[in-house]
């Protein structure tokens, strides 16, 4: 969670003096979620995220030097630099986006589950998504198919309370996303989002169970972006006692109180742990720097197809 949190803000510093351009959309406050669900899965599993994926990334594995140069639209970026913040990619870790269409990944999510199950393979597809997708259509056609079919899917809905500047309470009549998606046929419940631990607990038995033949589960996190929703937010849509309340309940916070409780060398600890993110993001960001673009003569790569004969 604290690489995730340090990395964000070096992107901001970044953004600010022009080194990272084009839109960033930071998961500062919901670092939970993304941390305590990989926990739960395994190398094998598939994970689709939205545009809003710098710590779903991080935490899948990919590392800080490969998200860096992709923010910076390096060739050494883990999409070529291509994606840049919103279209993080890795194949290798089984991570497909970064999706910046809105519920854009829940389909893919789904064929990807189903792909799985017809080869007969005992994996999980995890699939991030906001409560401002779960307002479209793409979700309720992949909830009712993945109920129909019985795919091994889990859907992991991130609920921060804004779809863009929209509170909840404006775009959906009935708030409780758990209790809606279970209308669906599927073992659906919410979890405290800002608790690394509970969120640990919600998607291991999701996916064991899910593993076991279970069919698709939801889970509705229930968590806040500390942060507009972008870099270009003015964020006068909340009002500022409300953010302050929720970053009472700082999800490394708590978790480092849980851990003092517990009577573990929290400070010991932390001042190591921050001492080797700091190394590894400043060495991320040098290699960034150094990194080459990609030569204008591949412009057209991968846009169109090589041309075919006629006969």
């Amino acid at each position: 969670m604290l690489r995730i949190r340090r990395f964000e803000e070096r992107c901001v510093e970044l953004y600010s003096a022009a080194k990272i351009r084009g839109f960033v959309h930071l998961y500062i406050g919901e670092e939970a979620v993304a941390v305590g669900a990989n926990e739960a899965l395994t190398a094998e599993d598939a994970v689709v995220a939205t545009y809003r994926e710098h710590g779903h990334a991080l935490a899948r594995g990919i590392t800080a030097e490969a998200v860096m140069a992709e923010m910076y639209g390096k060739a050494t970026g883990c999409s070529g630099g291509r994606g840049g913040s919103m279209h993080l990619f890795d194949a290798g870790r089984r991570f497909y986006g970064g999706n910046a269409i809105v519920a854009g990944g829940l389909p893919l999510a789904a064929g990807l589950a189903l792909a799985d199950r017809l080869r007969g393979q005992s994996r999980v597809t995890c699939c991030f998504f906001g409560d401002g997708a779960y307002a479209e259509g793409e979700f309720h056609e992949t909830a009712n198919l993945a109920a129909l079919w019985g795919l091994p899917l889990l859907f992991v809905c991130e609920n921060n309370l804004y779809a863009m500047g929209t509170a909840i309470e404006r775009h959906e009549a009935q708030t409780d996303l758990a209790l809606r998606a279970a209308s669906y046929g599927m073992a659906a419940w919410a979890v405290d989002g800002m608790d690394v631990e509970a969120v640990e607990r919600a998607a291991r038995r999701a996916a064991e169970s899910i593993r076991g033949g279970g069919g698709p589960h939801f889970l509705e996190m229930r968590t806040y972006r500390f942060r507009a929703h972008s870099m270009y937010d003015p964020d006068r849509y909340r009002d500022k006692a409300e953010i302050e309340q929720w970053k009472a309940r700082d999800p490394i916070t708590r978790l480092m109180e849980r851990m003092r409780e517990d009577g573990e060398p929290v400070e010991k600890q932390l001042t190591a742990i921050e001492r080797r993110i700091a190394e590894e993001i400043e060495a991320a960001v040098e290699a960034a720097e150094r990194a080459p673009e990609e030569p204008v003569e591949n412009l057209l790569r991968y846009v169109t197809s090589a041309p075919m004969g006629v006969t």
